[in-house]
């Protein structure tokens, strides 16, 4: 299945508490499952004014209707063609 990083534009999000951040994890969860088992939310990197999120699903439709239906915006969604790390080099 396609891997997805979605890019989302939220000013602040950096400061935002753990009480909010959970708030948003639990919306999140909520909307993934009403969508069913095939949209799977990976992880989610924090910084000042983005979040970008890794997501599994067999298309990107999906994954704009998860963040339609979450109120959460979707600014770019890239398919990721490979990930590389350390382990790569050797």
């Amino acid at each position: 299945m396609p891997r997805y990083l979605i890019e989302r534009d939220i000013e602040g999000a950096g400061l935002m508490t753990p009480a909010e951040l959970k708030s948003v994890s639990q919306t999140s969860c909520s909307v993934l499952n009403e969508l069913g088992p095939q949209v799977q939310w990976e992880h989610s990197y924090v910084t000042d004014d983005k979040v970008y999120c890794v997501y599994r699903a067999p298309n990107e439709a999906l994954v704009r209707e998860h963040a339609q239906r979450g109120g959460f915006p979707a600014n770019r969604i890239s398919v990721v063609s490979s990930v590389i790390d350390p382990l790569t080099a050797e």
